[in-house]
Order: C-alpha cells, then structure tokens, then sequence
C-alpha cells in the first residue's frame, strides 16, 4: 500500500462519536477514582449524565436524520450513519450501566457512611419520614401539578424534552370492565427536586420530588386505582438547520426553530428497569421508539440532579478547596488599563488568573472620553453579562459599538437573541452573525485617541466573554496594543461587518478562508525539517482533534520523524504509538476540576520556535465553517509563559489519561514517581506571582493595592 494511502485509510481513523463517547468514560472514571472527594465524584458523575443528553440532542439525532434522508456515505473511520447508531447504542448502554453502578454502589453507600442518607425509594419512609413528605406534597407540590389522562376525548399528551415525567395506568373505581388507561403527570422544574427531610440527631436525608410525587400520586385521580406508576424521561431531536440564504431575518428563523425544539423526534427514552409491560408498550408506541434507544435505569433517572447535591452547604469537607483567580501582576499598579497594555503585552490565564480584567478593559473604554469606538464577537456569555452592560454604556455615552452577536451558538440561540434586543435597544450596532458561518472567534478591538494619534487595543482570546465560564474553564488571553495586530483587528470587523476583504494580513490568521491552509504549511515544514536531519517538533493543545487533512499531515510528519505531541481533552479520531504510521505521536488527555478549553500550537521550525493561541480546535466545522482566529505569541516573557503551560501539562501524571494504540487512555502508574497535577501547580503559581508582586511593593509603599480602576469606588 503507498504512503499515502496508509495516511488516509479508514482503518487508520477513529469514529468520532465513539471517540467521545471515550472522552465520557474518561470523565466517568472520575467519578469512580476513590482518590477524590467524594462529593467532587458526585459532580463528575452529574457531568456525564448533562455531557450524554446534549449527545444524543445534537449527535445522535443527526445521525437518525442521516438514516432518515437515506445518506450512505461514510464517515473517516469508514462508518455509515447507520452503523455508526448501531455501535452508539452499544456503547451508550455500557456507559449508562457503569454510571449506575457507580451511583448505586460505590457514591450512595459513601454519602451514607458521612451521615447523608439518599432515600432510593419513597418506601424506604419512616412514619415520621412519610407524615412530613405527604405534608410537603399538600403544601408544595400539588397546587403545581397538572394531571393528564388518556381517552377517547384527550389525546395522548406532549411530552416535552428533557422532562421527567411518571406514567400510570390506571383503572376507575368501581368500573364495570377492567380497562386500563394511561396516565400520567410531568415533575414541575419549577420546584426543587432534591428535598432535604428533618431528621433527629446528627444525620441528613434528602429525597427525590419524582419519589414524593408517586408515593402521593393516587390523589391526582381520585376516581381510579393506580394498578402501576413508573418515572420516565425521554430526549428529542434538538439539532435543527436555517437556510439562511432564504431566511429574510435570521433573528426570527431563529425564534421559530427554537419552538420546534419540543416536538423533535423522540431519540432516547429512559425509564425505570421494573416498569409494567403494558406500560412501555403504550409509550413505545407513542413516542414512536425502537428498542435500541430505550434504556431501562436501575436508580433516579437524571443524573444532573447530582450537582444540586454538591451545592448543599455543609460538607466543605468533602469537597476540593476552591480557587479563587488570582490578580494579574503586571495589573498590580496605579496606572490605567490603557496605561499597562502600552507598557508591554499583558497575557491572561484563567481561570487560575481573573477575567476581571477583560470586563474592566470595557468597562473603562465605555467611560473614557478618549475612546473613540468598542467593537467585539460575543459567542457566550453569562446570564447577567457585565460585558453587555459596559457595551450598552459604552453606546449611551456616545461611542461607536459594534458587536457581532452569534445567534447560532448551540443551547444559547435564545440567550444571545435576547442579549442582541439589549444591545440594539442601547444604540449599539449588531450584527447576527454571517450567512453559512458562525463566528466563534474572541476579539476586541477598542479605538483611542491619544497624544500622538489614534491607537487601538486589542484582546484575543481562545475562550468566551463569559464571566461566569471563565471561573471554571482553562483559557489564555492576551491584551496588546501592537499596531500590526490591531490593523488586522480593524479588517477583521470590516469582513464582518462589510464584506470588506483585506489584500493581506500582518499577524492574525482566520478560518474559514486561511487558518487550515497555513496549519498544514506549518505542519509540513516539519516535516521536511526532519527528512533533512534537523529537529522537528510539534505540540498542539486542543480541545477536539477530527480533521481527516490535518490527521493525515500528523501521520505523514510522525514517519518522518517528527516529534508530535499532542494535548486533546475530547474527541480525537487519531490513532497513537501505532508502528509504521505514528510512533512517534503521542496523546493525552487532561480532566480535572477545570475544564480545558484553551487552545495553544508550537512548532519547532528549524530551531525559529514558532508559537500560537486560537479560537479553533483541528475540527473541519472550525477550519471551514467558522469564523475562527490564530494569533502568534510573540513578547518573549508571554511565550515562556505559555510554553511553561505546555510543559506542565505534558508531564502532568496525575489527571492525564494516554491514548494507548488499541484506542483506549490509561492514566500514568504514580508508584515511585513525583506527582505532578497541571491544574494545582497552576493554581500555586498564581498565587505565589501574586504574593512575590506584592513583595516586592512592600518596601515602596506598605498601602492595601487597589487597582486603578476601582480606586474611585474605595
């Protein structure tokens, strides 16, 4: 077989929904790892159930409507749609059992043993128990709560995605035939659904509302006997697509295609493991379900409920010590944002650093009467954004503000459509994203008048403008005011805003138009680097590596030689340490408390070291159908802090799991070897930059620092 055929052969590839379906599992076995306490197990558990329903919502059901429009071609691992729903299924239902396994015997007897008992079944009460969860049910629950019954006159109901619902059959009271009809009631979202129930002596017990709700169900049908009553929840197609080139507002195609969410095609269904034949013979046929997709749960169904337990107070003990971001350095001083950014580049990492200074670089410009113009790309941000406040000031107070607002962002359409009201609304111009593309790209750009003429600041970033994300996901930023980067920043925002396509580009690359031509460019001087002797290097941190192209060009780099080393939290449909192909390619994927998300490339380049950050993962959707930006890392003290980045996490031992050739990730044999958490050292190194800044002011000035920006509100 040639070369090249090796480096393309299906063979050679990994699906990618099976792919991550591995990175799941590699969360899971947190959630299992004894090592940790307990209730961060709990949260790592919660996140595999929310990480499997948005799957089945976006993956899942485009596959099944693949299946449906009769699309055969296959995928870069040589599967079809169909085969690829067959091994998913398989898959799912291994994972879903290892989830409830978890649950039931290691997590529940765990919390048991600290004095939290989680009652697994309405009939577990005690008297006392029962009288006050009845008690709670008059109170609490059922004013709330909306019974529906089956018959010739009410048809079968709406049953919405995502809602936990019981279903009964039932029979009247005193009826003539025995005839059963169906039942059933959804559990209010609105009412908590863990509920904590007093208990004498030192102890706590929680129950579920589903629990509460079915021990009390006979009296939402007064009329008839409850013969059987099970939980069930089912997960509906979410994906939808906009032919944008016909959609006359996009805003509005928006709206409407967000309704449709709730009647989506049934593609999961989860139900209680002892639930009545009948029963699941009328919701099958109902909910139009095939077996394959049908998962019959030994435990709560809705495992996300997990996460409001790791918020109940009183068990700091069992939990990680939480961080709190740290101070920029170079920020610690008297002068002004503008001030410092002139000075030198500032580089931001979050969220061991605080993104503060990212909403108080708005928040300045919106009040500085020297700033001529803001304009910035929001893909997600907070519910309570201080972002668009300062964007909504900035208008008010007389500037020019434009912002791209990218209504596309999947599960934030409504979110953004609504932030995009706010801003219009403050004058601000807003545009909604462009025809065929997202715009996934992190930039701002803030235009100032100064002494010796106009300058711009720019910040780049590889996460979102989100203040709350930024506390729990790994990002790296930069702010500078070099005037090539912020001539590119300026053509950036005409392309999106004009159509206006600069001749050339001084520092910046974007996709879909550049960035995967100059990534393979990079990726093959490599490789000839090492054909010709020399030493050739590539580290990539990333979250999702699938682009066959960009795969392909590692396979051929590794035979040449290349050392290829490779940072891949999720999806990675490349195969490592496999002889002939890629030796010398090695992967790890990193899960901890914070989720990676920050993307950072190096390249050897013949001894010229050449380093990045962007906004794109080496997926086609990022190099092709996104609006996406690279930037280099230039200021000599900002790349050693982002190679020291690299470096840590590649020796990291402790929270790395290494892709093996068979395709499945271990995690490092810790005996005899120092441990080393990429995440922890972080954290420590924060707070001692933070503590060696503050010394080294002691001497000059023994005064509380305060930043400039807030010393006006001390």
């Amino acid at each position: 077989m040639a070369a090249e055929d090796i480096y393309t052969n299906p063979k050679n590839y990994v699906n990618r929904e099976l792919s991550w379906l591995e990175f799941n599992y590699r969360v899971l076995s947190e959630a299992r790892d004894k090592s940790l306490p307990l209730f961060e197990r709990l949260k790592f558990l919660s996140i595999t159930a929310s990480n499997l329903d948005e799957f089945f919502m976006v993956r899942v059901a485009s596959l099944k409507d693949m299946v449906h429009a009769g699309y055969e071609k296959p995928d870069i691992a040589g599967m079809n749609p169909a085969q690829q729903l067959e091994k998913i299924a398989e898959k799912t239902h291994e994972l879903v059992g290892l989830q409830y396994s978890t649950y039931s015997r290691s997590l529940i007897p765990a919390l048991r043993q600290h004095g939290l008992r989680v009652i697994m079944s309405h009939e577990e009460l005690t008297e006392a128990e029962g009288a006050y969860v009845d008690r709670y049910f008059r109170d609490n629950v059922y004013p709330v709560l909306t019974p529906m019954a089956v018959d010739s006159s009410r048809p079968f109901p709406l049953v919405r995605n995502k809602t936990l619902n019981i279903a009964a059959l039932v029979k009247k009271k005193d009826g003539e035939d025995d005839t059963l009809d169906f039942a059933m009631v959804q559990v209010p979202g609105v009412l908590p659904r863990l509920v904590e129930i007093p208990e004498e002596g030192e102890g706590r017990a929680v129950i579920l509302l589903e629990e509460i709700i079915e021990r009390n169900i006979r009296s939402l049908f007064l009329n008839y006997d409850i013969v059987t009553a099970h939980p069930f929840r089912i997960m509906r197609n979410a994906d939808f697509n906009i032919d944008e080139e016909e959609a006359e507002d996009l805003l509005v195609e928006i709206q409407k295609q967000l309704k449709k969410r709730q009647w989506g095609e049934v593609i999961r269904l989860e139900i209680d493991e002892k639930v009545d034949k009948r029963l699941l013979k009328i919701l099958k046929r109902e909910l139009k379900m095939e077996n394959s997709y049908i998962f019959f749960i030994s435990g709560p169904l809705d495992l996300t409920f997990l996460m409001k337990m790791y918020g109940m107070n009183g068990y700091d003990d069992l939990k990680a010590p939480r961080h709190t971001p740290q101070p920029i350095p170079a920020l610690m001083n008297d002068d002004d944002i503008f001030t410092n950014i002139r000075n030198h580049d500032i580089f931001l990492h979050h969220p061991y650093q605080t993104f503060d200074p990212v909403v108080d670089f708005i928040k300045k410009a919106s009040k500085d009467p020297d700033v001529l113009a803001i304009k910035q790309t929001l893909y997600r941000v907070s519910g309570n954004s201080p972002i668009i406040a300062a964007l909504a000031a900035a208008a008010d107070n007389g500037k020019q503000v434009s912002v791209l607002v990218e209504l596309k962002a999947r599960f934030d359409e409504e979110n953004n459509i609504n932030w995009a009201k706010t801003l219009e609304k403050a004058g601000c111009h807003v545009i909604y994203g462009l025809v065929g593309l997202k715009t996934h790209s992190k930039i701002t750009l803030v235009v100032r008048r100064e002494e010796d003429g106009i300058r711009r600041y720019v910040h780049l970033g590889t996460g979102n403008y989100n203040d709350s994300t930024a506390k729990l996901y790994t990002d790296c930023g930069i702010m500078t005011c070099n005037p090539l980067i912020g001539e590119d920043a300026t053509a950036v925002f005409n392309m999106l805003s004009g159509y206006s396509e600069p001749l050339g580009w001084n520092k910046l690359v974007l996709a879909p138009l550049w960035l995967r031509g100059r990534l393979l460019k990079l990726i093959r001087k490599e490789t000839e680097n090492a054909k010709k002797g020399e030493k050739a290097h590539i580290i990539a941190k990333m979250n999702s590596l699938c682009d066959k192209e960009v795969i392909a060009a590692l396979y051929e780099a590794s035979c040449a030689g290349v050392e290829i080393e490779l940072i891949v939290r999720g999806i990675c449909c490349l195969k490592a340490g496999v002889e002939g192909l890629s030796e010398n390619i090695h992967v790890r994927s990193i899960v901890g408390n914070f989720l990676e998300h920050s993307r950072i490339f190096y390249f050897e380049n013949g001894g010229r070291p050449q380093l990045y950050m962007a906004s794109a993962d080496w997926m086609p959707r990022n190099l092709d159908k996104r609006v996406e930006i690279m930037f280099p890392v230039e200021d000599p003290e900002i790349r050693r802090q982002v190679l020291h980045i690299l470096e840590v996490q590649l020796a990291d031992n402790v929270k790395a799991h290494v892709l093996q050739p068979d395709g499945s990730y271990e995690k490092t044999d810790l005996r005899g070897k120092l441990k080393v958490c990429s995440q922890d050292q972080f954290c420590e190194e924060a707070a001692a930059a933070v503590r060696r800044k503050l010394a080294e002011q002691e001497p000059r000035d023994s005064r509380t620092f305060i930043p400039a920006e807030h010393q006006e509100s001390r």
